[in-house]
């Protein structure tokens, strides 16, 4: 087992450095010249930049003090997500590479072998061309003959002409950074602008027409760590109590971090608004941060958490799991502890972290299950990923008689980037078929 994390980690590692050579070579080795500022602040950064981002992978884990990792983080983690969009837009670059150096030999073979222009020879000369003279006989005796020699064509230049690959190098190296870096940019936006409210409508067998149009503000994977902090928090408090929704779930992945370095980046959901009340499930992040800590923390600041219970609300039941990743502290999910003994003709609503866990779900009756986890992928291609992992990415879909939502997520892990899957926020609406 250990032999083959070793090759793994190997493999990894040797992925990551020909990337990195492969980046530099096209933005850097083939667009500076040597010697020069602009290559070796190229190629300090190809160092530094990595070695950034290892340090913010692992900093939390390796207990570094949090103002560090937050120094580490901005660039640590930016630098993974523009390191994959750059790479991605280079290699399109790759196909238009040749065609570009094609069409500018061409033009280049077309100027060189143009006649030359008569616009430039004097008026009398373009109107009256002097007649050709001849000597010789028949000639007139005195007279010499004056050939016109066709004008000296200039060489074309050869398709490897340095000016030509250069102005290549840098015309592709240029586009590819502008639509690498702009992706990132927009992505990063797009999460620190805080997430967008979604609504759906689920129709929930059991539903008495009493709780007809019940809202539940579903949000996941909020992340709060050294990137994302208190004003994160207040964005996605201040979205929520804006729908009006009568119970609010968290449905894991809050933090990343201990309550000490995060407690005081959470506070603000002791705002939060709802008749029904506020209920937390924890999500695989928590239990890398101290789970039974921030448990303790949610519920002072006015949250339910639901490990492994089951409470009645409005007419349905609503429970929740532990996270799956709870499993290596013993502290796993329970279904026959929240849901076993529970009268199965009541509709349900099941709270858990991961989607993965909805066979369960099926086998207990659930009606409803809300999920986070996925965030949708996060960074595209990183749904294509995603889907191996989990029977559903984001969304609605139906597994028999039970119902999944997974939400995308409110906040971002790693890079505080989102492409092709931006952050939500949503409002569940049950519908009673008595209604």
């Amino acid at each position: 087992m250990v032999v083959v994390f070793v090759l793994a980690a190997v493999a990894v590692l040797a992925l990551l450095v020909a990337v990195h050579r492969y980046v530099w070579r096209r933005l850097i080795g083939d667009t500076t010249a040597k010697g020069g500022l602009a290559r070796r602040a190229g190629t300090v950064a190809a160092f530094v930049l990595p070695l950034l981002s290892v340090g913010a992978l692992v900093s939390s884990r390796a207990g570094v003090p949090f103002p560090v990792q937050q120094v580490l983080a901005w660039p640590g983690y930016l630098w993974l997500a523009a390191l994959l969009y750059l790479t991605l837009a280079l290699l399109v670059g790759e196909a238009v590479r040749p065609l570009l150096r094609r069409l500018l030999a061409r033009r280049a073979a077309t100027a060189a072998g143009r006649p030359v222009d008569q616009a430039a020879a004097p008026a009398s000369e373009r109107l009256h061309p002097a007649p050709a003279t001849a000597s010789g006989p028949g000639s007139g005796g005195g007279s010499t003959r004056t050939d016109l020699a066709p004008p000296a064509e200039t060489p074309a230049p050869s398709v490897a002409d340095p000016s030509r690959r250069l102005f290549v190098a840098r015309a592709v190296g240029g586009a590819a950074a502008v639509a690498g870096l702009g992706t990132v940019g927009h992505g990063t936006y797009g999460v620190l602008r805080g997430p967008r409210t979604k609504r759906i409508t689920v129709p929930l067998a059991g539903l008495p027409r009493s709780a007809h149009g019940f809202r539940i503000a579903v949000v996941s994977d909020i992340h709060l760590g050294p990137i994302l902090g208190r004003s994160h928090t207040r964005r996605i408090v201040d979205a929520i109590n804006a729908t009006g929704s009568d119970l609010v779930a968290v449905v894991g992945d809050l933090v990343d971090g201990s309550v000490a370095d995060l407690g005081h980046a959470a506070e603000p959901l002791a705002g939060l608004e709802a008749r029904h009340g506020s209920y937390f499930v924890t999500g695989n992040h928590e239990y890398f941060s101290g789970a039974a800590e921030w448990v303790d923390h949610v519920r002072e600041l006015g949250l339910h958490p639901l490990e492994n219970a089951r409470v009645e609300i409005a007419g349905f039941d609503l429970a929740g799991v532990n996270d799956v990743a709870g499993e290596s502290e013993g502290q796993g999910p329970d279904f026959a502890r929240a849901l076993g003994d529970r009268d199965r003709s009541r509709a349900s609503v099941l709270l858990a972290h991961q989607p993965v866990v909805i066979d369960e779900a099926v086998e207990y009756g659930v009606g409803l299950q809300l999920s986070g986890h996925t965030h949708g992928g996060q960074l595209w291609p990183g749904n294509l990923l995603a889907e191996l992992a989990n029977p559903t990415v984001a969304g609605y879909e139906r597994y028999g008689d039970t119902q999944l939502y997974v939400s995308r997520g409110a906040g971002a892990w790693g890079p505080p980037v989102r492409v092709g899957a931006p952050s939500d926020i949503t409002v569940v609406e049950l519908a009673s078929p008595q209604a």
